[in-house]
């Protein structure tokens, strides 16, 4: 166990920060530290007035908001087990996942909640609106209302009871209804790892604005839109709609956020559907190869991209999936201040990073302090192996499901990550794929698909793709881009002849042995995570 103590860290934050904005909702106002602070405290009385014990398991689901991160404090501080659920699981998900973590209260958004038969629960004794605390339904008859009149403390006042680091801190379900639920544990000490970490690496200070518009329910928004910025008295803004490019790039430009974290499909349609078509110009395809004019052109871009962003942030931090090599390569040519992470959901969730100064080309960085990695592999700097993990916040285990903790977690303490990569002699790490999905080609040789994804997906007619293995062959599904198809005058039944144009375009930059077979073209959109990456099992 870290000697820095989870709880200390927001106890401290609040104390230190009592009068300054903390938690906002976008548009509708906003809770000072101190006002958070008496919320929680508002909180644990509820939990009290119910009967809830530590260790006991709290439900929370809806859209991001200053009162979804009210309950997450509260439960944490209090010493029970939070259980965020995704806002877009089905009904039936959301039943399944609360009876199996035995959750004894649900706080739920209104839009969320209207949906659900309250039949379908087996331990829930009470379920709150997370709106206002109001009651929703009180399933046993003992449920209490929330304590609003409760005397406020006052700043010199303020402390939580202690809780150790060792203490299960959330239970997070990182799918549905397929297959036995995996409900990742994380303690305390794993988040208090991925804070005193982003504090020691990442730019931020007390009054520091951040968007936090990521999905809270995932481990990734969570830890750094929300648990890191608060243990420093930030200010945060919950985007809590829809986060489509628009409202992202207005709110963005209104709060002008000092640091960013976003997933890589956020920048892979910026750099598709804007920067582009500006580089295929003509006249800009001749300029880009002359000396000093290339680097006015660059400039012009990377300050047109700044602005989208806010004009104001330090850094944008790209995690959650493998960042398209050409957008990459573009970013580090025009000197945009971004940076690539790694990690999981069972290590809380940070495992590598490197800064934006210093950060290798496709390289998610190296192991953060508390973490040890190797590649399983007999020569991990050239030898492509899966990537191990071991360290202080890595997961306990799955929640009821010791067979897939003991596949996942070996004696040693090493987790199998599923992830495979190289470590080069700096220490750099460098994904390359994913186990399940290699395909091991007729030749005998390993082909990663995202190699050949990231080719297509820059192309004009492609929305998104997925590269498959099928009798030692290479197939690419693809949903074309209508929009982009009936601007180019394309008709549907010539889809197929552009595509194949396509096929031998891309097989002439690439291996023979990972050349493209055949590709399919898809009617609709492919199955998506929460975190907008297709759900690849689903098309093997």
């Amino acid at each position: 166990m870290i000697k820095e103590n989870l709880i200390k860290y927001f106890e401290n934050a609040i104390r230190e920060n009592w009068d300054k904005k903390a938690l906002c909702d976008y548009g509708n106002g906003h809770l000072t530290y101190g006002e958070t602070a008496n919320n929680i405290l508002k909180i644990h009385k509820l939990f009290e007035d119910n009967g809830i014990r530590k260790g006991d398991k709290i439900g929370l689901i809806g859209k991001n908001s200053a009162n979804w991160a009210s309950v997450y404090l509260a439960t944490i501080s209090y010493g029970a087990v939070i259980v965020p659920l995704l806002q877009d699981f089905k009904p039936v998900d959301i039943y399944n996942l609360i009876n199996h973590s035995e959750s004894k209260l649900l706080f739920g958004s209104p839009f969320i909640l209207e949906n659900l038969e309250i039949d379908q629960f087996e331990n829930l004794s009470c379920i709150y609106n997370l709106d206002n605390f109001s009651f929703n339904h009180d399933c046993n008859g003992k449920g209490v209302k929330f304590p609003e009149q409760h005397p406020d403390v006052k700043e010199n006042d303020f402390k939580f009871t202690e809780v150790p680091n060792d203490t299960l801190a959330a239970i997070l379900y990182t799918s549905g209804t397929s297959g036995q639920p995996k409900g990742v544990m994380l303690n305390h000490n794993s988040l208090a790892v991925n804070i005193r970490y982003a504090q020691a690496n990442m730019p931020l200070i007390s009054e520091d604005r951040i968007v936090s518009f990521l999905p809270l329910a995932h481990s990734y928004g969570c830890a750094f839109e929300f648990l890191y910025p608060f243990s420093l008295g930030c200010t945060i803004t919950f985007l809590g709609k829809l986060p489509t490019p628009s409202i992202v790039v207005q709110a963005f430009n209104e709060i002008k956020p000092r640091l960013i974290l976003t997933v890589p499909l956020v920048m892979e349609k910026i750099y598709k559907n804007k920067i582009k078509p500006v580089l295929n110009k003509p006249a800009v395809r001749v300029m880009i190869k002359i000396p000093l004019v290339n680097k006015i052109i660059f400039n012009k871009i990377r300050k047109s991209l700044e602005e989208s962003f806010g004009n104001n942030f330090k850094e944008v931090v790209i995690g959650g999936a493998k960042l398209n090599r050409e957008v990459e390569v573009f970013l580090k040519k025009i000197r945009f201040r971004f940076s690539v992470g790694y990690g999981m959901t069972e290590c809380g969730p940070l495992i590598a990073y490197d800064g934006w100064k210093t950060t290798k080309i496709h390289s998610t960085g190296k192991a953060i302090d508390a973490v040890e990695l190797k590649i399983d592999s007999r020569d991990p700097q050239n030898r492509v192996g899966e990537i191990l993990i071991r360290g202080e916040n890595v997961m306990l285990g799955y929640y009821k499901n010791p067979e897939i903790t003991a596949q996942t977690i070996n004696k040693d303490g090493w987790m199998h990550s599923g992830d495979l990569g190289i470590i080069d002699k700096d220490g750099y790490l460098f994904i390359k794929g994913r186990n399940k999905s290699m395909i091991l080609g007729a030749s005998g040789k390993n082909i990663y698909p995202e190699d050949i994804e990231s080719k297509l997906d820059n192309l004009p007619l492609v929305s998104e793709c997925l590269v498959v293995g099928r009798d030692a062959k290479v197939v690419a599904m693809v949903y074309p881009d209508h929009d982009k198809r009936k601007l180019f005058g394309i008709k549907e039944d010539e889809l197929e002849a552009a595509f194949e144009d396509y096929k031998n375009e891309i097989n002439e930059e690439l291996p023979a042995y990972m050349n493209i077979s055949k590709i399919e073209i898809r009617e609709k959109e492919f199955e998506k995570t929460p975190k907008k990456s297709i759900k690849r099992y689903l098309y093997k």
